[in-house]
Formats: C-alpha cells, structure tokens, sequence
C-alpha cells in the first residue's frame, strides 16, 4: 500500500515532465519550420478579401515554407497595373518576392525555377484561373503553362509548363 501511495504521489511531477517534453519537441520543430521559411524570403501577396482561392494558394504557398504577407483590397486593379502585369496575363492575385511579381495561381514548382535561375523577367504569371492550379483544386497532373514576362520574355513567353 505504501508503494501505491508513493507511485500516486509522483504521478503529476511524472505527468508534468512527460508533458513539458513533449511540448519543448514541438516548439522546437515549430522553431525549424520557420527558419526553412526565411531562405524563401518574404513573399508579399495582393488579395481580394473575399476571394477564396487567393486564400488557398496562399495557404499552400505558406505549406511550401513561404513567408507571406498578405494585403487585402477591393482594387487588384492597380497592383497588376503597377506591377506592369501585361493584361492578357492577369489573374485573381498578385505577389512580389525578390524583385519579381507572381501573378496567379503559379505552382512552386515554376516560382522555385524563377528563383533558382534568375532570370531577366519581370515575373510569372497563370493567366486566369486553371482547373487543378495550387488553390484551383490542386492537381499535379492538371495541364498548363506558367508564361514569362517583362525584361528577356516580352510580352510573355512559356517559362514553364505544368503536369507535364
């Protein structure tokens, strides 16, 4: 009986050991995952407020180890234009990171090309919204391009084409 006493007397130091261990792991794997976010840089993304698929992308693009800062307006308008975002080009949202602007649903696949190779462009862009992009139900397998544009690429060009 004394045994019992004793094992339910260190019961709770047990129990807040166990526990203190288990949440120190977890911050400290929340802490790695936020430094494989800071090698991408922050990612700055314009959004209607009301437009979920924006959301999406943005949530998958944060999954992708993406730092992003989100503004949220009425008028995408005036980014794209400000953006020299070519008007067969646009889509729902617009990003900037390192100097080039994202327009669209781009998968992290071509944005990771971009910024490996540094290319002369002013960005990539998904026209529209395709069926199967990253916010766009997400598909591997969906088909389409990723075009180039501004700087070497013009008026737009195919940097990328997907499931493929």
């Amino acid at each position: 009986m004394k045994l019992i006493k004793t094992l339910l007397a260190f019961t709770p130091v047990i129990a807040l050991a166990f526990g203190m261990t288990v949440f120190g792991w977890a911050g400290m794997a929340d802490a790695d995952s936020h430094g494989a976010m800071s090698h991408h840089g922050t990612m700055h993304v314009t959004k209607s407020p009301t437009c979920g698929c924006c959301g999406a992308w943005v949530a998958l693009a944060r999954q992708e180890g993406y730092d992003i800062a989100v503004t949220d307006t009425a008028d995408v308008s005036t980014v794209k234009l400000d953006a020299n975002v070519p008007g067969h080009l646009w889509a729902c949202h617009t990003a900037t990171i390192h100097g080039y602007v994202v327009e669209g649903h781009v998968p992290f696949e071509a944005l990771a090309k971009l910024l490996e190779e540094r290319p002369d462009v002013t960005g990539i862009a998904v026209p529209g919204m395709p069926g199967g992009s990253p916010g766009m139900g997400n598909d591997p397998t969906a088909r389409y391009d990723v075009i180039a544009f501004g700087g070497d690429a013009g008026d737009g060009e195919v940097f990328y084409q997907a499931g493929l």
